[in-house]
Order: structure tokens, then sequence, then C-alpha cells
């Protein structure tokens, strides 16, 4: 097995999760520093976990002890407890464990941890830029210009912190594809030079406005080099932006909880904000989840506003003072139209994006798609925030195939009919067998089982909520609220959710909680060894049947992130000293053998933010290898895996505290004495063969 290189030491004065000051402030409006949201007395999946972690990281440390002293030979290890949401491969350590590369498309070199300012790729591959933050991609749109930046440049331009990517077919020209990026939020402090941010300028202000939202570029493959680059000012091109209009759809459309004084009608909504992880629809078009998106109003006051986290003051970047509608005392219903599923069609950059309520209204950080047998969307997302839930999407109507316009309309209100469920976990084993001592249950395993609980369904002819004491508008508004009032099993912090295209589990990425056992907050139990959890972990769902309908499906544990030294780290039952470690886990993706790819956002080990890959199935279920990692500041985000490329999404590099665009903390990625710009990156093999194979 290869020797990991020793791990550097924790930064000190991290934020919670390992950011930096001024991610918390520019990201999240300082999140992990408001009082917890959900203050409701629903279970805590850490708690139902914590005696499982511990039981079978003793288990596995055990095991990988044997195999260390039996040498070279082969030897049985002791099987850690299977789960029967996901049965592990037998654990019997045969020869082919140790002579083999690695796992079909993960037989690469992996990356060691590091701290290096730049995209660090394993030998023999090669990277290049695909496109920075303000390169012209419209018609008309002058080159970068930082010194002499203008709203009206920008909305020409590629945004900034690019964080979800897709890349669609371009039928009809050879080598090209049409990528689409998310950009989730904006960094004044790196963007203007010297900027007050107490006195921010109306400039500024619009600037970032157009900054903000999505972007959609044609990109075009050199086959001699492997090189992608962006095709400026190709008619499929398109900027979103904060002050783009959206069209408002769905059960909550039209409510008057959505009406404001620009908009009686209550249907057409002004930009999207703060624009996370997302997904493609198998017809064709992009969904983009609205998080952080708290963050921008300002002057709440209301129970329901305090539910989202939205402050009682002045925001950061204080757009309130050039925009009433930022200013809840104001205008009290603009907050209720942010927080959803956005969807765009890149394929005809003159439509309306639509905001669909039906998926209700959280933090979204992820919005997948899958297809029931008979051909229903089903959706799945995850709210990210401490102690808060992930929800599921199960469509009426059935997706219908063709290009016409009817059949593109059809399909593009495939999202506005169905019910919203949110997810309740249980253990199988008896509560006082969970003492938190670390003692194996009586029957030997740990996994458990699941329910998604209806909230409300919306049809043709109205909504109905299942939800006692609240309407069908009001849960699809006040989503969270409505998961508080059934019982929705409380989670640290849920980003990604996505179901393996191979297999049909569902994976759920759970980036950390490091304020469990704060305050008033769920306590850990002794035999806890995530009390106060930096790392993160990874559930694995199956759907009963594998129907993704199903209202039931069973979970089990299937990745512990931290170092792998640390006992309470777990890799699906993987030998440990072969393993990469991980810290954070946030975006996720799926390669062509369904092998699950992780980026991670701030990384707890003294390493950069990284991209891993880890098998789900066979021998090496669990062996997780690092693939690359980001430039300092920076986070991974919206990777990409196709037969011979990986995208990722190099988001917010320099971020860190008493950085400014006088003092920067990254020279990536074009050298010193150039302004650090959040960019999108493709790496590939240098003899032109698919990757990890």
């Amino acid at each position: 097995m290869r020797k990991l290189l020793p791990l550097i030491g924790t930064p000190s004065g991290s934020h919670p999760g390992g950011r930096s000051a001024m991610t918390c402030r520019f990201r999240c409006g300082d999140a992990c520093f408001h009082e917890v949201p959900n203050t409701s007395a629903n279970a805590y999946v850490g708690d139902v976990i914590a005696g499982a972690l511990s039981r079978r990281a003793m288990v596995r440390a055990a095991a990988v002890v044997t195999v260390a002293a039996a040498g070279a030979g082969a030897v049985g290890v002791a099987q850690a407890p299977a789960a029967s949401a996901a049965p592990a491969a037998s654990e019997s350590a045969p020869a082919a464990r140790r002579t083999h590369k690695g796992a079909r498309g993960l037989r690469f070199s992996p990356v060691a941890p590091n701290t290096t300012d730049a995209v660090t790729v394993p030998e023999g591959y090669r990277q290049n830029v695909v496109i920075r933050w303000g390169e012209p991609i419209l018609r008309g749109a002058p080159a970068f210009d930082p010194e002499r930046q203008s709203a009206r440049a920008q909305a020409g331009q590629f945004g900034y912190n690019c964080d979800f990517l897709a890349l669609l077919p371009l039928p009809g020209e050879r080598g090209r594809q049409l990528l689409v990026a998310n950009h989730e939020y904006t960094d004044e402090i790196l963007m203007f030079r010297g900027y007050d941010a107490a006195n921010p300028t109306r400039e500024q202000a619009e600037i970032a406005w157009a900054a903000h939202g999505l972007s959609a570029v044609v990109v075009e493959e050199d086959r001699r080099s492997g090189r992608l680059t962006a095709v400026s000012r190709h008619h499929l091109n398109r900027r979103v932006t904060a002050t783009t209009e959206f069209r408002l759809t769905g059960p909550a459309a039209g409510s008057d909880l959505v009406k404001t004084s620009a908009d009686p009608t209550g249907t057409k909504v002004l930009g999207t904000l703060n624009n996370c992880s997302g997904g493609v629809t198998p017809w064709g078009t992009t969904l983009h989840g609205e998080e952080n998106f708290n963050q921008y109003f300002a002057n709440a006051s209301r129970a329901t506003e305090k539910r989202y986290g939205i402050g009682s003051g002045a925001t950061e970047r204080k757009w309130e003072r050039f925009d009433e509608r930022f200013d809840v005392a104001r205008e009290p219903n603009e907050v209720h139209r942010f927080g959803y599923v956005v969807e765009f069609d890149p394929y005809d950059p003159h439509s309306t994006p639509r905001k669909h309520t039906a998926l209700g209204r959280f933090k979204h950080e992820a919005a997948t798609v899958r297809l029931t047998h008979d051909g229903r969307p089903v959706v799945y997302s995850g709210d990210d925030e401490r102690f808060d839930y992930f929800y599921k999407f199960v469509g009426s109507k059935r997706m219908k195939h063709g290009h016409s316009r009817a059949v593109r309309e059809h399909n593009l209100s495939l999202l506005d009919e169905g019910t919203l469920y949110v997810a309740r976990l249980t253990g199988d084993s008896p509560a006082l067998e969970i003492d938190g001592t670390g003692k194996l249950p009586g029957d030997g395993e740990f996994d458990g089982g699941g329910e998604w609980i209806p909230l409300a369904t919306a049809t043709a002819k109205g909504a109905v909520s299942h939800v006692e004491g609240m309407s069908a508008e009001e849960v699809f508004v006040f989503t969270r609220l409505a998961g508080d009032k059934v019982g929705a099993t409380k989670m640290d912090r849920p980003e990604d959710i996505e179901p393996n295209p191979v297999t049909g589990k569902v994976y759920v990425a759970l980036t950390n909680n490091s304020n469990r056992g704060v305050g008033s907050n769920p306590k850990a139990d002794e035999a806890n060894p995530r009390h106060a959890n930096k790392h993160g972990h990874v559930l694995e769902l199956t759907e009963r049947w594998n129907r993704p309908e199903s209202t039931r499906f069973a979970w089990s544990l299937f990745l512990v992130a931290g170092d792998p030294e640390d006992p309470a780290t777990y890799f699906a039952g993987f030998p440990k000293e072969g393993v990469s470690p991980i810290s954070c886990p946030d975006n996720v993706a799926f390669d062509p053998h369904g092998n699950l790819w992780i980026s991670t956002d701030g990384a707890q080990l003294g390493s950069h933010d990284g991209l891993f890959g880890v098998a789900t199935r066979g021998e090496r279920r669990g062996e997780l290898k690092q693939f690359l990692t980001v430039p300092k500041g920076a986070e991974t985000c919206g990777p990409i895996i196709q037969d011979r490329r990986v995208l990722v999404a190099v988001q917010h590099p320099g971020e860190i505290d008493g950085a400014t665009v006088e003092k920067p903390a990254s020279s990536w990625p074009d050298g010193p004495g150039r302004y650090v710009r959040p960019a999108v990156v493709a790496v590939w093999r240098a003899d032109g063969r698919d990757i990890g194979v």
C-alpha cells in the first residue's frame, strides 16, 4: 500500500467547518455564528449514528492490524458489520486487492495532501484553465479589465465563483459541448481595489449583481492536446444575473406569500442568488439550487425569517441601500421568492428561467434527477444547514420524448406537479444497546431504515397539505417549518445528494457540524468520536425495491471522513492504510464505472481541498484516492467525470483572512501581479486514454 505523507497541522484561527472568516462573511453570511435556526425537538441523526462510528471503527482498526501483522501473505480479515442498505463485498483481503492498481476508473497514483498554490493532478495527467471570471462570452462584451470593470461589462462576461458545472452535448458541432456554470456568490474584497466594506458603492453592488447567477458557454476540445477552451460569442452563450427576469411556477406561484409591490401577480422574480450545486435533467435542462439566499436580505423580524437565518440588521454587502427589495422591513415578501430550485434551458437563449416552488423553499444544495420506471421525475435535494433535513420530490407527470416545442414545454412543467417528501431516519437496534460505550449491539451490526414523509402534493387543480396546521402554500414557502412539524431527522449539513446511475443507490454528503454539543444543541455521547463533527461523512441509501418513488429506504454509513489513523474514521470496510485522508465532503458525482467522486469544502486536515474517487462496489469498495488538490483558499466544486476528462470549478481561490486585491493570498491562476480569479479547470491523461483505467 502507498505510504501516506504526514498531514500538515490544522490552521489556527479556522472558523467552524474549516472556512476562513472571509468565506463565512461572503458566502453564507456567518451562518456558523448565528443561532442554530432549527430549534425543534426532532431526532438528531448524529446521536443515532455516533455509537455505530466508534464500534465499526474498532472492528476495522483490529482488521487492519491483522493484515499488517500478516505481512505479504493472503490473510483473512475480520469482517466489519455489513449494512442491509448496501451489503459490502467480502473483506477477506484476496491477493487481487493488493496487486491490482485499483478499481477500474480509479487506477491513478493518488495526489498527496499538500498546500501548493496550484491545481495539483496525478502523474501522467495534464490540465488547463477552461475559462476564468471576467472572460467575455457574449457578443459586444469587452475584454476583462478589473481596474475598469462595469456592470454592463460583467453582464457579458463569465461570472464569479463558479460552483455547479454541467457539460451538455451540442449536436452538429463536432468536438464542442455546452458548459453551464453556477456563480454562487461574490468576494467584493477580492474583486475591487480599495474596497470599503462599510461603504460599498452602487457601481460595486451592480457589478456584483451581474457577477451572480449562471453562465452558458460553448467549449471546444483540442483533440491533439486534450485542452478544453471556451468559444466566445457563440449564439448559445448566455448570462443570467441577479436582475434577469424569472418565472415563479408551481403551487406557491401567485400566492399572497410571494406578491410584492413590484410584482402584484406573484409570478415574476428578478434574479437568482447563491446558486450552489444542481443537476441535469433527462430532458436536457439544468437545475440550480438557491442556497444561502438569507444573507442578502436585511432587517428581518418575523419568526419564519429567523428559521431561515435571515438577520435583523444590515447585510454584509449592504445591497438594501441600493434596492429596497433586499430590505425585508420594506418589502417583506421578496425574500419568499428565493430559496428554490431554478430550471434553466441552455439550448434556448431566449427562454425565461423558472423557479419551481413545488420542490420547496430552503437552502437547496443540490437538485439531482432520476426517473421512475414509468418516466416520472424524482428530485433529491439537501438543506445545507446544521441540524436540517434532506428532501425528495416525486413528480406525477411523465416525461415525453422528442424535440418539438410542445414536448419541450410539457417537460418544463414536470417539476410543478407531484409530492414533496422529507426524510426520517431510524436505527435498527434497541436504544439501550446504543449506550455510548462503543459496545457492539446484540445484532452485531449497525444500520437502519427510513421513511419519506409527505409534506404536500401539487396537482393541476390545486395543492393539498399533509402537514397539520399548515396550508399547502405555507408548506411550499416555509418548508423548513413543515419538516419540523412532521419530525424529520436532523442532519449534519446535508449537501449534495446523488443517485448512482449504475447501482441506483443514493449517496448523501454531510459536510460537517462543529456545533453539535455546543450550548443547547444536541449532545454527543461519550463513545462518539465525532463530538463536534468537523470532518463529515457520507450516507448510502437504498430505496425499497430500488425504486425512486418508494417511501421507504434502508441506510448505512458508507464513509466517515477524517485522518485514516483516527479510529473513528470508516471507509466502507476497506483497509485504512490504503486510502487518502479526506475531510468535509461537499459535491458528489459518478464516473461511467459507478465510482463515487467527492469534492471537499473546508478540509480540516491541514491540506488544501480536493477531489477524491472511491469505489462503491466490488472487492475494492471503500478504496478512496485523491485525484487533485486546489490552490490556497479555494474550494473544489462542480465535479464532472467523463470517460476522458475531469472538470472542476475552482471556487474562491485566495479567500484567506486578511487577503485583499492589494495583498493577495494566492497568485492562481495567472501568477503574481494579476488578480486572483475563480475558474473552471479541465484535467485529462497525457496519453489520451480514459481516466483511471
